[in-house]
């Protein structure tokens, strides 16, 4: 347990951006720029059936 918050506490001090900080931060942002687009698409294509669906069932 001490040795977790000695980890906080030294974060907490130093509180600057490191490099490793960014590169994770790109790491995880990369494959949402990827998803992204794709669920765009299925979102919209999904409300346009949705949309044809309930106009021949009216």
């Amino acid at each position: 347990m001490k040795r977790i918050s000695r980890r906080k506490l030294r974060k907490q001090q130093n509180g600057r951006y490191t490099i490793f900080d960014f590169i994770i931060d790109v790491l995880l942002f990369i494959p949402e720029l990827i998803v992204f687009p794709f669920r765009i698409l299925f979102y919209l294509g999904r409300g346009l059936f949705r949309i044809i669906g309930d106009v021949f069932n009216f």
